[in-house]
C-alpha cells in the first residue's frame, strides 16, 4: 500500500466549527453518514468526514446517537481494556514538538529505563483491571540491540507470568525488528501517525510522515495488528483533521487511539491551548464514521480535554480505554474507568474474544 497523497494547506490553528460552518443542512450531512455508515457500513471519506467537524452545536448530541449506532452495530458493545507502561523514558533523540520525553527540549522529564520484574508487576497490575491488552513503550527514534533484547526477555516474562497480550511501542522499525517481534509473539504494534501528512512538518522536523507510514505497512505485513494513531491538538486545521482521518481509513488500522494534546512545559507546544470540548466530541463521532469497525481507543489527554463530558465520548463512538496512567502525564485511577463503564452497562471485552 503506497501512502496516500493529499494537497490541503497546512493552517496555524484549528478552526472554529461554527466560523467555518457553510451551507450545508446538518440534517442532510447527519442524513448521508447515517445511510453510508450505519446502513451501508462504509466509512465517510474525506469531505464527509469534514462536513461532521463543521455541525454546529446543535447537531451534537443527535451527531453523537448516530456514531454510538455505528459503533454498537459494526464494533458490537464490548469494550477493550489497556494498560501501558515506559520500558524507557525521556532522552528521545526526535523533536515531536508536543512531548515531553524529546531530549531537544527542556523539559522535566528524566532518562530512566524499567527493569524486567518492574514490567512483568505492571503487566501483573494491569490485567487485575481486567484489560486484555498491555503495552510496552519506549521513547526512542527505534530500537537498538540493547532494547531489543530487553523486549524479548520482558515480553518472554509476562508470557510466562500473566495471561494478557503485549504490545510493544518501540518507535521505527527495520523488517528484521518486525520479524523479531512477530516471532516472540507481540500482538500489537502500535505507531502512531500523530497528524495529517500535510502538517506534519509543523509537529515533528527529526523524521518524515512517510517513515511513519513504512512502519505501519511492515507491521500490517507481518501479521501483528496495526495500532495506529493521533494526536488532536497540534495546531491542525478542520480540513487537516479530516486529512489525517482519511489518511488512518487508508491505512486500515486495528485499532486507532485518540490523543488530545496536554501542554507539556518546556515543549514548543508547551503554551497551545488543550482541544475545545465540544470539538473533540466532533472529533471523536467523525473518527468513527470514517472507521466504523476500528477500536476507537480513549487515550491520553483526554482527563484535560473532556472532564465531565468523558462519558459523552464513549457514548459517542469509543469502544476502548486506556487506564491507569499514560507515560509522563495522570490519567484516571483504573477504578475510575472501570466504574465509568458499569455505571454506562458496557461489558468489558475478555482476553479470550480478542485471541
Amino acid at each position: 500500500m503506497t501512502a496516500p497523497v493529499t494537497t490541503h494547506p497546512t493552517a496555524a490553528a484549528a478552526v472554529s466549527p461554527q466560523e467555518s460552518a457553510d451551507a450545508a443542512d446538518p440534517a442532510e450531512i447527519l442524513a448521508h453518514a447515517r445511510r453510508e455508515v450505519l446502513e451501508g457500513g462504509r466509512g465517510l471519506d474525506e469531505a464527509g468526514v469534514l462536513a461532521v467537524l463543521r455541525l454546529p452545536d446543535e447537531a451534537l448530541s443527535e451527531l453523537l446517537a448516530l456514531a454510538h449506532e455505528v459503533r454498537m452495530r459494526w464494533c458490537g458493545p464490548e469494550v477493550e481494556v489497556e494498560g501501558i507502561v515506559s520500558l524507557k523514558t525521556g532522552g528521545c533523540p526526535e523533536d515531536c514538538h508536543f512531548c515531553s520525553q524529546s531530549g531537544k527540549f527542556d523539559s522535566p522529564v528524566r532518562s530512566a529505563w524499567l527493569d524486567v520484574p518492574s514490567l512483568v508487576d505492571a503487566a501483573r497490575q494491569t490485567a487485575a483491571t481486567g484489560a486484555t491488552e498491555f503495552c510496552i513503550v519506549a521513547a526512542v527514534r527505534g530500537p537498538d540491540a540493547r532494547l531489543m533484547s530487553q523486549v524479548r526477555e520482558g515480553v518472554a516474562a509476562i508470557q510466562a507470568a500473566v495471561e494478557i497480550n503485549v504490545a510493544c511501542s518501540l518507535g521505527m522499525l527495520t523488517q528484521a525488528q518486525v520479524d523479531e517481534l512477530t516471532e516472540i509473539g507481540v500482538h500489537r504494534y502500535n505507531h502512531n501517525l500523530e497528524t495529517a501528512r500535510s502538517h506534519f512538518t509543523k509537529v515533528v522536523t527529526t523524521h518524515s510522515w512517510e517513515e511513519r507510514w513504512e512502519t505501519c505497512e511492515m507491521v500490517r505485513a507481518a501479521g501483528m495488528e496495526l495500532c495506529c494513531g493521533a494526536i488532536l491538538g497540534v495546531g491542525e486545521s478542520l480540513e487537516q483533521r479530516a486529512e489525517l482521518a482519511a489518511q488512518l481509513s487508508a491505512l486500515d488500522p486495528d485499532e486507532v487511539p485518540l490523543n488530545f494534546l496536554n501542554p507539556r512545559p518546556g515543549t514548543p507546544f508547551g503554551d497551545y491551548p488543550p482541544v475545545e470540548p465540544r470539538d473533540a466530541l466532533r472529533a471523536i463521532a467523525a473518527f468513527r464514521l470514517a472507521m466504523p469497525r476500528t477500536i476507537l481507543r480513549y487515550s491520553g489527554g483526554r482527563e484535560i480535554t473532556l472532564g465531565d463530558l468523558e462519558t459523552q465520548g464513549m457514548l459517542g463512538g469509543i469502544n476502548a480505554v486506556i487506564v491507569g496512567n499514560y507515560l509522563t502525564t495522570l490519567g484516571r485511577p483504573a477504578e475510575a474507568d472501570l466504574k465509568m463503564l458499569a455505571d454506562l452497562s458496557m461489558p468489558i471485552k475478555s482476553l479470550q474474544a480478542t485471541l
